[in-house]
């Protein structure tokens, strides 16, 4: 008798890695019922790759140079994720613009982690924009990829106070904790099938998580730091006071 199909993530990164190796470790303690199929990179000296062949994860260099255009590059990624039958593709870290070539194929199940609160600053130095403009709390955003840069719709965010002796590095080191927390819970949300990219935006199934059941689970992952250690933060800092708040996950109106 075959094995039940396991759901399969791609991962898909440009340096070390960090989110990727939290991802490696929930599957690997079976806090996220998945596993990881394959790690690809457009940059041959990613650390990320050395770290995912370790953990015995087939990895894939695709150099975005030795392509002609953007549009021939996602037709890479595309037929290289399509040998794996993957069902869903984790953009970490993942330093290039996709086209519509990549993002069709994956529309609903391809995820992205913004560093920070989206829609404020999309693009590079997410951090120092945020301390330039003066702004009381930074963090980050998971949300669906679509064609507009960091525009698609959001999942969760995690918020930190932004601290009057903070530098983007010292910033960015606590905000890259939450990241750590956060994105494997909306990967779970995800395989669960109880979130889904629908017109109205990230929908979260009513039927399966009430509303005041989301902000119970949400507030206890803060308050609790429940499951840290399962999905790989060892030495948190409880310093670090983490607000996880849902952001346009819409609930069907019930019998609407």
């Amino acid at each position: 008798m075959s094995e039940p199909h396991k759901t399969r993530l791609a991962i898909l990164i440009s340096g070390r890695g960090s989110n990727m190796q939290t991802f490696i470790k929930a599957c690997a303690q079976g806090s996220l019922d998945a596993e990881v199929g394959i790690v690809i990179s457009n940059n041959p000296n990613a650390a990320g790759l050395q770290v995912a062949a370790q953990a015995g994860i087939p990895t894939r260099c695709i150099n975005h140079r030795e392509y002609v255009g953007r549009e021939e590059f996602d037709a890479a990624l595309v037929a290289e994720l399509a040998r794996h039958e993957v069902d869903l593709v984790i953009l970490a870290g993942f330093m290039r613009i996709l086209t519509p070539v990549f993002i069709a194929p994956f529309a609903g199940k391809l995820l992205n982690i913004h560093p920070s609160l989206l829609p404020k600053y999309p693009g590079l130095h997410t951090h120092q924009r945020a301390l330039d403009a003066g702004d009381p709390e930074a963090g980050v955003t998971v949300h669906y990829v679509t064609q507009e840069l960091d525009g698609g719709p959001p999942i969760i965010q995690a918020r930190v106070p932004v601290h009057d002796d903070d530098t983007a590095e010292t910033l960015a080191a606590r905000v890259i904790e939450l990241e750590h927390v956060i994105y494997p819970l909306a990967a779970d949300w995800q395989l669960q099938g109880r979130l889904k990219l629908t017109a109205m935006g990230a929908t979260l199934d009513s039927s399966q998580q009430q509303g005041s059941q989301l902000d119970h689970e949400i507030a206890a992952m803060a308050a609790q730091r429940k499951n840290l250690e399962q999905l790989g933060i060892a030495g948190f800092n409880p310093e670090n006071e983490i607000i996880l708040q849902q952001v346009l996950v819409q609930k069907p109106k019930v019998g609407g």
